[in-house]
């Protein structure tokens, strides 16, 4: 099975690869906010997706015992060609899908949604997607929620990063052995990328209980 490269492939490698999230242990935060968007799209599965190389990887997962799938088996590398939500209504009366081995095996798959997880440099990581063995659609409340949910996912995945990048940060300083303002100008910085991670979580939280 073929399937669409982005043009930007290698630098969105060294963009996913950067976070050091890829073949990490499951964590409750991104648990909490996966089984949220299957409850809310009333999906039986529910899948944060990071494409690799060859395989999406399954940071987080709900309804799917799978770790991870070969990329050619991936809805997901479809739906990052392009930043808007991606829905396939019934895979089994789509081209692209009908002959893919999660449409025509056990597993069933038929419906299919995802919102696309933009880094800081605008590369997609992958998808917060939630997928059915049933055909149907989203309403447009299911779509702005999900993609709201994306948002807070995306916030944690970039909070996770800079709280990581602020340990390295704090290991090396107390280790290496160089002048103390380089450590120092090294530490400032990691910590302004964590209040602004912090920040950003905090402004996609406010998004999701404000009124509408």
């Amino acid at each position: 099975m073929t399937y669409p490269v982005p043009i930007n492939e290698a630098e969105r490698l060294l963009t996913l690869r950067s976070y050091k999230i890829l073949d990490t242990k499951p964590e409750e935060r991104f648990d909490e906010l996966t089984r949220l968007a299957a409850l809310i799209c009333g999906a039986s599965i529910s899948l944060i997706s990071l494409i690799d190389k060859d395989r999406q990887w399954f940071k987080s997962r709900f309804g799917l015992h799978l770790q991870e799938t070969p990329a050619a088996q991936a809805f997901c590398t479809h739906a990052i060609m392009q930043p808007e939500m991606f829905v396939v209504p019934d895979a089994s009366q789509d081209e692209r899908f009908a002959e893919n081995p999660l449409v025509t095996g056990d597993r069933h798959i038929r419906f299919y949604a995802g919102a696309p997880l933009a880094a800081r440099d605008g590369r997609l990581l992958g998808t917060l997607c939630v997928l059915d063995r049933e055909p149907h659609t989203l309403t447009p409340a299911q779509t702005d929620a999900l993609k709201i949910v994306s948002q807070l996912m995306i916030a944690n995945i970039e909070l996770r990063s800079d709280l990581q990048e602020l340990k390295d940060a704090l290991a090396a300083r107390d280790a290496a052995e160089r002048a103390s303002g380089d450590s120092t100008a090294n530490l400032d910085e990691m910590i302004f990328r964590l209040r602004d991670a912090v920040s950003n979580l905090e402004a996609a939280r406010e998004r999701r209980i404000a009124p509408s």
